[in-house]
């Protein structure tokens, strides 16, 4: 397991090879989990996941990366909540990074979900509005997989919620001192305040439901769980590793896909070119000309792909 801050500027480039060109990159937030739980909470378990992966399979792990989107928070003492444009931006400048110093893969551990819409936008959108040298991965959350997990190894169910019984249970199996119990408030329950609005979404929803941030209740979290969702945790994500490691089937569709759109682009222009060199069309009929000679580089273009 190689964490990026602690390589020497050598290392780097032999962790580069040994790790397979692969990066983990775990997304979490500074936000209020109750009053028990530190503001860290979900950048602390996302890193702690991905270092325990990295152990089992190895790949080299970014620096802890805490600016992402948590504006539903901004009411709470402690919130880091930037710009979504420039969270985008800068998440995106964090991956071309990532790609210029050789990584050909990337892999998103979102460890917070607030994050869970802002993510599939990036990789769906973002990612597609300018070629790349590497390609991002996004698997399931590991918190979405513990009560799951919990059932399956210890037959009982037992709630993530939001600073509630395994999220706590958690951050104490990492850091047991981040916890203060004493300061556990009464059961995190939704006040629904939007009922009349079944689904439908607002800007508001989860300040509807839980204003305290805070979701379930962790009277009863231990680090003994803690330290089993963890590990269960590590061994997905070290699945995930292994999987997108052997995958060539990604970079291969990622490549057909921004070449053909870069010999659209040149069919566009070149014909262009050739059409308007020696002509004074006025304003609107080049631009009703252009459009016809884009939709037809775009048909040929089809054609001499497919």
């Amino acid at each position: 397991m190689s964490q990026w801050e602690n390589l020497t500027s050598a290392d780097f480039k032999k962790e580069l090879i040994r790790s397979q060109r692969v990066c983990l990159l775990p997304l979490g937030v500074y936000e209020a989990h109750g009053n028990h739980m530190p503001l860290c909470t979900d950048m602390v378990i996302g890193y702690d996941i991905a270092c325990r992966a990295a152990e089992l399979e190895r790949a080299v792990v970014f620096p802890q990366y805490y600016f992402t989107q948590i504006l539903e928070a901004k009411h709470k003492p402690g919130t880091i909540a930037l710009n979504p444009d420039l969270l985008l931006k800068l998440l995106e400048n964090v991956c071309d990074e990532i790609g210029r110093n050789g990584f050909k893969k990337i892999i998103i551990l979102n460890a917070h979900g607030g994050n869970s819409y802002m993510i599939p936008y990036f990789t769906g959108s973002v990612l597609l509005n300018s070629k790349k040298d590497y390609v991002v991965y996004y698997p399931e959350e590991p918190w979405r997989k513990w009560p799951e997990m919990m059932k399956n190894i210890t037959g009982k169910e037992r709630r993530v919620g939001h600073g509630g019984d395994l999220e706590t249970s958690a951050v104490m199996a990492i850091n047991g001192g981040l916890v203060k119990m004493k300061e556990l408030e009464s059961p995190g329950v939704s006040l629904e305040r939007l009922a009349h609005l079944p689904d439908i979404k607002t800007s508001v929803w989860w300040y509807a439901k839980f204003p305290r941030h805070y979701a379930g209740d962790a009277k009863n979290a231990d680090a003994k769980a803690g330290k089993l969702v963890l590990e269960e945790s590590a061994k997905y994500y070290a699945k995930v590793l292994r999987m997108v490691k052997k995958d060539k089937t990604t970079p291969e569709l990622y490549r057909e896909f921004v070449e053909w759109e870069c010999i659209h682009l040149r069919l566009f222009l070149r014909v262009s070119f050739l059409l308007f060199k020696d002509t004074k069309t006025g304003p609107y009929s080049a631009f009703v000309s252009l459009r016809i000679v884009h939709y037809v580089c775009c048909r040929w273009a089809f054609i001499l792909l497919y």
